[in-house]
């Protein structure tokens, strides 16, 4: 997946949590561990893809990838 595509699904995941505060499903602690761990992994792989992206358009322009 690329980065945006797992920005998309991190957003709706965060527009989930934010419905879930509404209509008080986060009182429900296996609900409200299973939604943050998926946020937390979506987070930890937005964050790997971008990296990476970024990474590969510094090779393909033909800058030394130092660091």
């Amino acid at each position: 997946m690329t980065a945006v595509e797992i920005l998309s699904r991190l957003q709706a995941l965060e527009a989930e949590r934010f419905e879930a505060e509404r209509i008080g499903l986060m009182r429900f602690d296996g609900y409200r561990h299973d939604l943050e761990t998926e946020l937390d992994g979506c987070r930890a792989a937005f964050v790997g893809a971008a990296v990476t992206e970024i990474a590969v358009l510094r090779a393909d322009l033909g800058h030394p990838l130092l660091g």
